[in-house]
């Protein structure tokens, strides 16, 4: 009688690329919206050359594909250029083939453009037009200088009522920071987390509770995915399957209803400018330097790496160069 023990092994299948792939991103620790952005210009990228793989390529086909989005697709310099860091790292880091000519694709040069920044009076008419949660989450954005991942990403733990500050985790470049918290904003912010409590608590009792933690905290701290503080602090109103573990987890609410909130808010007061949930960062940090705030101060605040990202704000005060007078209003007699 044959051994069982002794039977030949099925081989186990060597990982797919795109396996490979996630487990180099998530090794790198890159932020779960970076991997999905990476892993859709991947597989673009395949499919545009016929789902040949990607070790069959080289410098010639990504910039005939990086070509294709400029001029067929007409995607903006910012998009060919993510494209372009997507394919960077699948040649570097998975593939482990040296960059070569891929390194001197010229990158997209992106226009030099001046942010939408709402007058005082417009931000007070925009927010007027809005109600309940998503009103919140703009006076948030306007208070703070958050992006809008990092409002929807807010932990409750990183909210304190007692130094009046929030702490933003993982912003832009994987950087912490801290910000101010607006006073008028403790009362309204503790009745929402209440009420999120409470839904957490619900959550509990169905045997749920689960909430996504970064990297590899969960085994270090397995109790954490439950624990109130690391909840979300604006958590999605149904329960979401974690790609990375496959569990049902009660995750963060997602930004598209923010940015049609504000966008009818927009219509509502009667804005003609073009207006989204960021246009409340761009606001928050031209208001600051008009009230006369220092311009480190701002980009600390606002997490910027280079101070000159924060001095284009200095563009679009709504008084620039306030004490010189234009020429026309000089002249005393006009004839016209």
């Amino acid at each position: 009688m044959e051994d069982p023990s002794r039977k030949a092994q099925v081989p186990a299948r060597p990982p797919r690329l795109l396996e490979k792939f996630r487990d180099a991103i998530r090794l790198r620790h890159y932020s779960f919206r970076t991997e999905q952005a990476y892993e859709h210009w991947i597989k673009r990228f395949i499919r545009f050359h016929d789902m040949r793989h990607p070790r069959e390529m080289g410098p010639p086909e990504v910039e005939r594909f990086l070509s294709h989005l400029a001029t067929d697709r007409n995607l903006s310099a910012s998009s060919q250029n993510q494209a372009l860091n997507a394919l960077a790292f699948l040649y570097h880091e998975v593939l482990r083939v040296e960059l070569g000519d891929l390194g001197e694709i010229a990158r997209a040069k992106r226009p030099a453009k001046l942010p939408v920044v709402l007058t005082r009076e417009e931000v007070g008419r925009l927010l007027s037009a809005m109600s309940g949660t998503y009103r919140l989450m703009a006076e948030l954005l306007y208070g703070t200088g958050m992006r809008l991942g990092e409002c929807l990403e807010l932990r409750v733990k990183d909210v304190d009522f007692g130094a009046g500050h929030v702490m933003v985790r993982g912003g832009k470049g994987m950087k912490d920071r801290v910000t101010m918290l607006p006073k008028r904003l403790e009362e309204p912010l503790k009745r929402h987390l209440a009420y999120v409590q409470t839904l957490h608590e619900s959550d509990l009792r169905r045997g749920g509770g689960m909430v996504w933690l970064p990297f590899a905290f969960k085994e270090k701290c397995p109790s954490a995915e439950k624990a109130w503080g690391w909840q979300f602090v604006f958590p999605g109103p149904s329960l979401w399957q974690d790609p990375r573990d496959g569990l049902w987890k009660r995750h963060h609410c997602h930004e598209s209803p923010l940015q049609k909130a504000v966008g009818r808010a927009s219509r509502q007061a009667g804005l003609d400018k073009p207006v989204g949930p960021h246009t409340l960062r761009h606001c928050f940090a031209t208001h600051l330097i008009e009230a006369g705030y220092d311009i480190r101060t701002a980009q600390e605040l606002l997490g910027h790496r280079d101070v000159s990202t924060t001095m284009i704000y200095t563009h679009v005060l709504s008084k620039p160069g306030a004490e010189v007078r234009s020429p026309l209003d000089s002249m005393r007699d006009l004839q016209g």
